[in-house]
Parts: structure tokens; C-alpha cells; sequence
């Protein structure tokens, strides 16, 4: 499904879920629109975990500069997605944290991302319903195929879905930059 540009869209809510492809740009593009927010936000976005040019897992880093390993194919816990095991204790400490506090503080929300190994976590699904109920701006990125609490985010009517491809990617960057700068 091709979306229309923003500025196009017609009207844009304050609740922006970035989809797409895996690989496609969506934490990078996030981390260029806060970067040019005048005011602080607040939550986090998921990095790789690299070792010898393989994927090993993945880590937390919040705008406030924590961060925490989240998911790792060496982690001991019961709780696992794929060859990763999940430390929901660590999503939940450090990442619940900062969006419940980014919404307190009634700072703009960013959350990276709201996929398969976050939703595990019940409190987790509590704090992104939490910031999505509240008044403060959100920018997150979501989980483009079906699951039941992701499609029922998506469907939300005060979000603005997009997804983020390879011929929109910096385009995006202004537009959103543009519109969270409000």
C-alpha cells in the first residue's frame, strides 16, 4: 500500500507509527527527526548487536543516553523470539521507564519499536497503550505484518500510519522534522 506524502495525507495526528521492511530506515530515520527536535524527547530506539558481521542481538539505548542489552542469542532466560533470548526485565526497567517518564514530563514519545519481542512484555503493552492515550506527541515504529496488538494500534483512528521505503526515506526526515518541531 502506497501512502500519500504528509502533506498530502490531508490531516496528520500527532501519533506517527513508522512501518516497513526490515532494513528499510525506520530507527535511522527516527534518530534524524529527534535529533532536530528544539525540545527534548523522551523514550528510546533498539540497536544491532554485531559480532564479526553477524546480528547477535539486540540493545536499548533511551534519548537519555541508558542503554541495556534487550535481546541476545548468549542471554540465559527462559523467555525467547527466534535464536534470541529476551531479557524483558531490561525492556521494562529501562524502556518502560522512559516512555512513562517521557509522557510525565509531557515530552514528545519516541518508541523503537513496537514489534514481536516488545509486545512479550504485558507492561510494556501497557506503557505504549499509556503514551498513546495521553496528549503528548508520539513517534514509534511498529511492526509491519499482522499481530493482533499491532493491528490494533495501526487501526487506531488518531494514529497516522506510513510506511517508510527507500524512495520516501528523506523526505520523511524533513516532513517529520517539520511536523514534531510544532
Amino acid at each position: 500500500m502506497v501512502l500519500p506524502a504528509l502533506s498530502e495525507a490531508g490531516i496528520v495526528s500527532e501519533k506517527v507509527l513508522l512501518t516497513g521492511r526490515p532494513g528499510c530506515g525506520k530507527t535511522t530515520l527516527i534518530k534524524r527527526v529527534v535529533n532536530d527536535l528544539p525540545r527534548h524527547a523522551g523514550g528510546f530506539y533498539t540497536e544491532e548487536i554485531r559480532n564479526g558481521g553477524t546480528r547477535t542481538g539486540f540493545k536499548i539505548v533511551t534519548l537519555d543516553g541508558e542503554e541495556v542489552v534487550f535481546a541476545h542469542v548468549d542471554l540465559k532466560t527462559p523467555e525467547h523470539l527466534g535464536k534470541y533470548r529476551l531479557d524483558l526485565s531490561a525492556l521494562e526497567s529501562i524502556g518502560v521507564n522512559a516512555i512513562r517518564q517521557a509522557v510525565r514530563e509531557r515530552r514528545h514519545v519516541v518508541i523503537d519499536e513496537i514489534g514481536p519481542m516488545e509486545i512479550r512484555s504485558a507492561i510494556f503493552r501497557d506503557a505504549v497503550n499509556e503514551a498513546l492515550d495521553s496528549e503528548v506527541p508520539l513517534l514509534a515504529t511498529i511492526f509491519a505484518r499482522s499481530l493482533a496488538f499491532t493491528d490494533a494500534i495501526k487501526s487506531r483512528p488518531d494514529v497516522t500510519l506510513i510506511e517508510v521505503r527507500s524512495d520516501n526515506r528523506e523526505r520523511l526526515v524533513s516532513e517529520l522534522s517539520d511536523r514534531f518541531k510544532c
